[in-house]
């Protein structure tokens, strides 16, 4: 296979295995908020060690230290500038927060430990429509719009990678992000199961809502690189600055708050360490 084909497959893989984080919720199990938290904790660790050593550092030595600090400060105010504009839903702590865009809701409020929020209803609404059901169906609907927002920089990452023949990094990445898109597909299909899709529905969006953004931002990275000779410092400190901005912004807040902020820095470190120690044996 060629460089494209490969990243075509592999970004794929990646993406899919987000629905593995939907199986919890078929078989009705309980993620402990410890868990959860450390699992956070753990992929945010991984992925700004993948940040630094696998975008930043090779975007140096291809570059200059200008140009990938630009693309890095680009792609994390980029990524801020989207969750100003985008209407979705974040967890924090014991329950969700709204943000981005133009509502339409009247201020509601976020429930305790369920995690659930409720709203004081859209301003417009159907009498014929289940309040309860057409809550939860927006929730979840919001809730997947930040997930597949935030899925997209990690796309990018990668077919950056793929495409300045940095298949090494390229496959590291993979790697990172899948282990990351597992606790993602457990907060995308909690909400869409409460609203009585059946499983495999669940399972279907669950999976698609890392494979689309994942596998089309990675076919923009790799086509830009591939355009566009010198861009890969810049377009490796972008796709870092926008990872780094998703885990400080979402993955930390989130993982902190439910008393295992201890658990969740633990995980942290050892994600980070064994990134450094993988992208070194690899060197060798």
């Amino acid at each position: 296979m060629n460089e494209f084909a490969t990243m075509l497959v592999v970004t794929t893989v990646a993406g899919a295995i987000t629905g593995v984080g939907a199986i919890p919720v078929f078989v009705r199990a309980t993620v402990s908020h410890r868990t959860y938290d450390a699992a956070l904790g753990l992929a945010a660790g991984i992925m700004i060690a993948a940040s630094v050593f696998g975008l930043i550092l090779p975007g140096i030595e291809q570059g200059t230290l200008v140009a990938v600090m630009s693309g890095v400060f680009l792609g994390g105010f980029v990524l801020l500038g989207g969750n100003r504009l985008i209407p979705h839903l974040h967890a924090r702590y014991v329950g969700w927060r709204r943000e981005g865009g133009q509502w339409g809701w009247e201020r509601g409020t976020a429930a305790g430990g369920d995690g659930s929020m409720e709203s004081n209803g859209p301003a417009e609404s159907s009498e014929t429509e289940d309040p309860a059901i057409a809550s939860r169906a927006r929730r979840a609907l919001l809730i997947g719009t930040a997930i597949v927002l935030h899925n997209a920089p990690e796309g990018l990452a990668m077919g950056v990678a793929f495409a300045s023949g940095l298949e090494d990094v390229a496959l590291l990445l993979a790697v990172v992000i899948g282990l990351q898109n597992v606790p993602d597909g457990f907060a995308f299909a909690v909400p869409f199961g409460e609203t009585g899709l059946s499983n495999g529905r669940v399972l279907v969006y669950t999976t698609l809502s890392g494979l689309l953004p994942q596998v089309s931002a990675a076919v923009v990275g790799f086509y830009l690189v591939s355009f566009a000779t010198g861009i890969f410092p810049i377009a490796a400190g972008f796709a870092a600055g926008a990872m780094m901005a998703v885990v400080f912004r979402e993955m930390i807040p989130s993982s902190h708050g439910h008393g295992y902020a201890d658990a969740a820095t633990a995980a942290f470190l050892v994600g980070f360490a064994l990134l450094v120690v993988v992208d070194e044996l690899l060197v060798v």
